[in-house]
């Protein structure tokens, strides 16, 4: 048991994004109201982002544009001290996955908008009981 503590405490961001992971997914699961279950779904993918940002980080290690930072200019110096580089690929990809983020809670909540405009409700069980009224009545 003293064995696992200090990991714990070591990882603690990590425990972090999946409380906050979890959270999301009881949201997106448990509530029925739409807005809840969009909020819910935003927290999955901030926590998720906010992961893939933690693992490209690396503790003393600076960022690869800086041509001087650690040495050398010919290429086999480049090879050597890749390691001590962070790798930019996780940032960027987060960075579009924030954008599409945006873009999707916009779009949703345009559509709950609609929604609420048409049925005057948000709340899951009332909107499969209107639809299905209106189906039969069709």
């Amino acid at each position: 048991m003293s064995d696992i503590l200090p990991l714990i405490v070591a990882k603690y961001n990590f425990w972090l994004y999946i409380i906050l992971m979890m959270i999301g997914l009881y949201a997106m699961i448990a509530k029925n109201n739409l807005m809840k279950k969009l909020v819910g779904m935003n927290i999955f993918q901030t926590a998720i982002i906010l992961f893939y940002v933690s693992i490209g980080y690396k503790h003393g290690a600076t960022i690869p544009i800086i041509q001087g930072g650690h040495g050398g200019h010919s290429a086999h110096d480049a090879v050597i001290h890749a390691a001590d580089y962070i790798n930019p690929l996780p940032h960027v990809l987060m960075l579009t996955a924030i954008v599409v983020s945006v873009a999707t809670f916009g779009v949703a909540m345009a559509l709950c908008v609609r929604i609420y405009q048409r049925y005057q409700t948000l709340e899951e069980d009332e909107l499969r009981m209107r639809v299905s009224e209106r189906i039969t009545h069709e």
